[in-house]
């Protein structure tokens, strides 16, 4: 891999010097600058060309919601937000994510000289990752493809494949709050079944998100709870920290439960332990989808949902920000249509009636 030049924009010296130290211990990433504020980011971007900007929320002159705007609107390139890990970071990211950086970090808080090496690994790879994201602004999705990466289509598919869907479950990471958007909006309040997600995002985020998607989804969207009833036209997205899992009660009437299992493939919630539990309990009578996302998983669960029968359904390169999740199913030969974004909720709806 080429080199990754990356500009750290922070208004606290400290943590400049401190981002700048951990990106430098990978030989694929070299800090090229630092800013103090979002004006002075303006101008090193123009100077440097970076790949790749890690940029701080709260900064005077101009902060970097405001800086990331005009970032996106005037020379887009790959952002990664620095956010407090609080209810009002989480809002701030979410504005930031929906105006087009690629993802985030939680700045740690506390004792700043030690909690910062907690995020160390997961600053590098996602810078990393960002080096080879398409860059989305605001509102800016990919058009319907005329010319679509090959795939069995519904009408020719065998018969148990045109078999009873009774659940929805989605996994999705880089590029994911953008792209649920657009799927969950696109279906119909009185949509037929429950619908379960996995979104990799960390404790207190998943609220805010869950939220806003509740806002202007036609169905109900809801952070996932323990014992929570899981109901037609409702939405359940698993919460940071904790891997959803689809349980029975005895009167066989499906049910959220959470787990506090350890990670997955370095994730939780994970998308596999999530289709793992869907597969106990629904067997082949499930639509699985995997979108834009950093890493593999979803693609062993959703092997085991195949198996059985299951329709799977993955974004294509085209419109992920970054194909990484969707490229580990399509690898493994488990996906039945792989469509851009914006041919999904037609599938989606196609699916479910058989």
């Amino acid at each position: 891999m080429d080199t990754i030049n990356v500009l750290v924009v922070d208004d606290s010296a400290l943590m400049r010097r401190m981002l700048g130290d951990i990106l430098s211990t990978d030989p694929r990433v070299k800090v090229i600058g630092t800013a103090k504020d979002g004006v002075e980011c303006l101008a090193k971007i123009k100077q440097l060309s970076p790949d790749v900007v890690t940029l701080d929320v709260e900064m005077p002159n101009k902060n970097g919601l405001a800086a990331l705007e005009e970032i996106m609107k005037n020379n887009p390139i790959p952002v990664i937000m620095v956010s407090s890990l609080t209810q009002e970071g989480a809002q701030v990211t979410l504005k930031a994510l929906a105006l087009g950086c690629v993802d985030f970090v939680a700045k740690p808080s506390g004792a700043i000289s030690v909690n910062i090496k907690e995020v160390g690994a997961e600053l590098i790879s996602k810078v990393v990752a960002a080096k080879g994201a398409r860059v989305r602004p605001m509102g800016a999705l990919v058009v319907r493809s005329e010319v679509r990466a090959p795939a069995p289509q519904a009408v020719n598919l065998p018969a148990y494949k045109k078999g009873k869907r009774d659940i929805i479950a989605i996994a999705a990471s880089t590029g994911g709050p953008m792209a649920l958007q657009h799927l969950l909006s696109s279906l119909p309040e009185n949509f037929p079944v429950p619908i379960v997600i996995t979104q990799h995002m960390p404790k207190d985020f998943t609220g805010s998100f869950a939220r806003r998607l509740d806002s202007i989804c036609k169905i109900t969207v809801l952070e996932a709870g323990e014992g929570m009833d899981l109901k037609a036209g409702h939405a359940y997205i698993a919460p940071g920290g904790s891997h959803l899992i689809v349980k029975r009660r005895s009167n066989r009437a499906p049910y959220c439960g959470l787990s506090d299992a350890p990670p997955v493939l370095s994730v939780k919630p994970s998308a596999n332990i999530m289709f793992l539990s869907v597969v106990d309990e629904f067997g082949g009578n499930v639509v699985a989808i995997i979108l834009t996302g950093m890493g593999r998983d979803g693609a062993d669960g959703a092997a085991q949902l195949q198996a059985k029968g299951a329709y799977v359904i993955a974004e294509s390169q085209e419109s992920c920000v970054v194909y990484g999740m969707p490229k580990a199913a399509v690898d493994a030969g488990i996906v039945d249509e792989l469509l851009p974004l914006t041919d999904i909720p037609d599938a989606l709806l196609r699916s479910i009636k058989g």
